[in-house]
């Protein structure tokens, strides 16, 4: 394939993604806005008020950033998880394996479709927070690239899932069991200065941590590790990780018998 056709190749790929998940967004945007209401109802105002100030802040916009991002984190992941997992039952995916299109094409497509449903939702979720809070951006282009890198990190994890998943229950297991505990444990409701040396020590070992913090400096210029190393740490993970897909979709992992 020359440049055009992989190009063309890819926009569809994408274009068809993003159709996939505009068409039943009550079921895929929908419920996530709902869900961060909630939390900022119960968590950013009720607990919130007898909580105080956290950092510098108020509550609520001390959590805003952190459940942004993990609505990003958990739609990106379950988005290419959810759609892979279903091309490859349906076994229309071999039939992209056996075309002219490079196995790179197929991977990015894929994570460029779940970055758009995670980062449309991640948009959304950021509006509905103007209800209870106002926002400021103290720097807006890391802000953005932190969000992106994340949306991609978390699209290719789906992507892997997706190929080593045997049945539909197989997708769900790593983000109730892996992901969930680490968003919740990511400093999203808490900073981790308030924890003993023991345990912020373990919480650096969770890589949600670093995103939400350099998340969460980019609205309020505060963060309880390096912004260098986290956005470093960020890097490495994307690069390391869409080697494994790459390499695990051309060898045919969890596709060809």
């Amino acid at each position: 394939m020359n440049a055009m056709q992989t190009l063309v190749a890819l926009w569809t790929l994408v274009i068809k993604e993003i159709k996939r998940f505009t068409r039943i967004w009550p079921q895929t945007l929908l419920p996530p806005s709902i869900t961060m209401a909630m939390y900022f109802i119960i968590f950013g105002n009720l607990i919130g008020s007898r909580i105080g100030a956290m950092d510098g802040f108020s509550y609520m916009d001390f959590i805003v950033p952190g459940l942004i991002m993990m609505s990003v984190i958990t739609n990106s992941y379950s988005n290419v998880a959810s759609s892979f997992f279903s091309n490859k039952f349906q076994r229309s995916v071999e039939e992209m394996m056996v075309s002219p299109m490079p196995n790179w094409v197929i991977l990015s497509g894929f994570i460029l479709g779940g970055m758009a449903r995670g980062l449309g939702v991640g948009l959304i979720v950021t509006v509905v927070s103007l209800f209870f809070t106002r926002l400021s951006l103290e720097h807006p282009f890391l802000t953005l690239l932190v969000v992106v890198l994340t949306s991609a990190l978390f699209s290719i994890g789906g992507f892997i899932n997706a190929l080593l998943a045997n049945k539909f229950d197989d997708i769900s297991i790593v983000p109730t069991f892996v992901l969930t505990p680490l968003t919740y444990l990511g400093g999203v409701f808490y900073s981790i200065s308030m924890l003993p040396d023991f345990w912020q020590g373990v919480s650096m070992l969770n890589p949600i941590l670093y995103m939400v913090n350099v998340f969460r400096y980019g609205f309020l210029g505060v963060s309880d590790i390096p912004v260098v190393w986290a956005l470093a740490a960020v890097f490495a993970f994307i690069v390391v990780l869409f080697a494994v897909a790459l390499t695990m979709l051309e060898r045919g992992h969890g596709i060809r018998s």
